[in-house]
């Protein structure tokens, strides 16, 4: 199964369409036979992206540390989940079970997870494709910086080009789907 790691916020935002473009990477992730990997919670935009792929039969892994386990946090209705001791195991476990990340609107939590992604992918850890979805402009100021980071040569044209900001969800999925790679032979764990 082709599985859509998916990084995004612990709460809802301001606006309505954060919620539904969770709902709406669910949808998708049915309508194109994949499983879902996130990170395990039942709050904000997380909550709304499991509850929704559970609810039209999309295979749901959520990888969550034992500290955030609260009755709160944890979202027990996903089809598999998983425990683990620390912060970084869950990232790694989460790499390892996706084919291609997308980043929808949320905090520190979603931003570090992305840029600890695209940086793996620049220094060749894994291969798979990321994006991020820009939900009604959350996310111009940071494709504005990408640019300025171009500009003052702190990225190349190749390295700006591994991560895609895309307004649009249908596209942007299309092209996670036409990206994604085999599986790297090599676990990311004994390259990390």
């Amino acid at each position: 199964m082709t599985n859509l790691l998916v990084y995004c916020g612990s709460r809802h935002g301001t606006l309505p369409t954060y919620t539904a473009a969770a709902r709406q990477v669910a949808i998708h992730a049915r309508d194109r036979s994949w499983g879902i990997v996130y990170g395990g919670g039942g709050v904000g935009l997380m909550g709304e992206l499991a509850r929704t792929a559970v609810e039209h039969d999309v295979h749901v892994t959520g990888i969550i540390p034992h500290f955030l386990c609260t009755a709160e946090v944890l979202y027990r209705d996903v089809t598999e989940h998983i425990v683990v001791q620390s912060m970084h195991e869950r990232k790694l476990m989460m790499m390892e079970r996706a084919h291609m990340i997308l980043a929808l609107p949320g905090g520190f939590g979603t931003m570090e997870e992305l840029f600890e992604a695209v940086t793996w992918l620049q220094l060749g850890l894994h291969a798979k494709p990321i994006g991020v979805l820009n939900v009604d402009g959350f996310y111009d100021h940071l494709e504005a910086q990408f640019t300025t980071m171009l500009d003052h040569g702190f990225l190349t044209p190749h390295t700006r080009s591994l991560i895609r900001v895309d307004n649009n969800l249908t596209s942007l999925l299309d092209f996670l789907e036409q990206a994604a790679s085999p599986e790297m032979s090599a676990s990311l764990e004994s390259r990390i």
